[in-house]
């Protein structure tokens, strides 16, 4: 059966495109679903409204969770509410910064 945690194994290994940092650890997820018939929503945000490559990490998550076996649809919820901050990040994106 298709868990969560096996959706959050693959986000974990999606570089942001700009920091080469995974979108997890970046702190981008606000919310992984699984639907009882391998429906995916993911809710996530970017670093800044501004940022340009939504289409690319769009693609990217969707290629591979989709990979996952179980997985029916994904769908990508983008939203700037709470707005993304450092305070997000996990002490594993913090460290490949050089913020700790």
């Amino acid at each position: 059966m298709l868990t969560k945690t096996q959706i959050i194994n693959v986000l974990k290994k999606i570089p942001d495109p700009e920091l080469n940092i995974s979108i997890w650890d970046l702190g981008l997820i606000y919310n992984v679903k699984v639907g009882k018939k391998g429906d995916v929503v993911i809710v996530m945000t970017l670093t800044s409204q501004g940022c340009p490559l939504f289409s690319i990490i769009e693609d990217e998550i969707k290629g591979k969770v989709k990979k996952l076996k179980g997985v029916k649809s994904v769908t990508i919820h983008l939203t700037f509410e709470p707005p993304w901050s450092m305070d997000k990040m996990s002490k594993k994106g913090k460290e490949e910064l050089g913020l700790l």
